[in-house]
């Protein structure tokens, strides 16, 4: 199963939290496939997340999020500001994809946004989520900053609007499209049933 994220992106939060774990009780592989979401947006001619542009719909997600959160005893703090910058993160993870410590990365970003406000456009705290994973900092961030790594996400990116991804998280199975934290049990099942 494809699991399709963006680093800013609220409901990705919760299921990144879970996916792993999750897909191993079903015993189905995960690819971790970080998008960005501003281009998928800007072709619907958003400028900014439909969150900020409907503020009736963000005041409900952040509620929403609040109680999810709290089901699943994830922590949670709102960011002092959204969506943050997770370009050089999303850069990251595209080029380790299917390194073993990518997951752990991951989590660490999602945790640093969402659970401690932090800002994670920098690169100091890109630097200390690759630690945290046990990687060395200055060597991944070097390699994520490269020309080939900047196209993989750009490629990656225009891939998932090839597939018909509108927002995040979005799971794919074989032709399948999930989209949604709510909608992650469902992807898995699928997989299982239909792939396994």
């Amino acid at each position: 199963m494809d699991f399709w994220f963006e680093f800013a992106s609220t409901y990705s939060y919760p299921a990144a939290m879970r996916v792993e774990e999750l897909a191993a009780q079903r015993g189905i592989k995960i690819s971790w496939r970080p998008l960005l979401l501003g281009p998928i947006f800007a072709e619907y001619g958003w400028q900014d997340s439909p969150f900020n542009l409907f503020p009736s719909k963000g005041r409900y997600m952040w509620r929403d999020l609040e109680r999810i959160c709290q089901d699943q005893g994830i922590a949670f703090c709102r960011p002092s500001e959204f969506p943050r910058n997770g370009l050089l993160a999303a850069r990251v993870a595209c080029r380790f994809a299917d390194d073993p410590w990518l997951p752990s990365f991951v989590r660490a970003v999602y945790r640093s946004n969402f659970e401690k406000d932090l800002d994670i456009s920098t690169s100091a705290t890109v630097a200390h989520c690759i630690a945290s994973a046990g990687e060395d900092p200055a060597t991944v961030i070097k390699e994520a900053q490269s020309t080939e790594s900047k196209d993989m996400l750009r490629a990656q990116t225009e891939e998932a609007s090839r597939l018909g991804i509108f927002g995040a998280p979005s799971f794919v199975v074989g032709t399948e499209l999930f989209w949604g934290n709510d909608r992650l049990e469902n992807a898995l099942n699928w997989a299982a049933e239909h792939h396994g």
